[in-house]
């Protein structure tokens, strides 16, 4: 059986969000909204990967065919 270091893939995550807003030059406030938050506080906090904010699946497909 693999192991997988949750944190570690939660990290990956974080830095292709990050690099998949930048490139599409948006803010965290354009990339909050498309995922159906009003502010940018929870996106922020989830890129950054601080107070136990976390991307789920649906948010990365809302950010996909954002």
């Amino acid at each position: 059986m693999c192991h997988y270091d949750v944190e570690e893939i939660h990290a990956q995550i974080r830095h292709n969000v990050k690099l998949l807003r930048e490139m599409k030059g948006k803010s965290q406030l354009e990339m909050a909204l498309a995922i159906g938050h009003s502010s940018a506080a929870f996106y922020a906090k989830a890129e950054l990967g601080i107070q136990r904010k976390k991307f789920n699946v649906e948010h990365l497909v809302k950010l996909r065919m954002f």
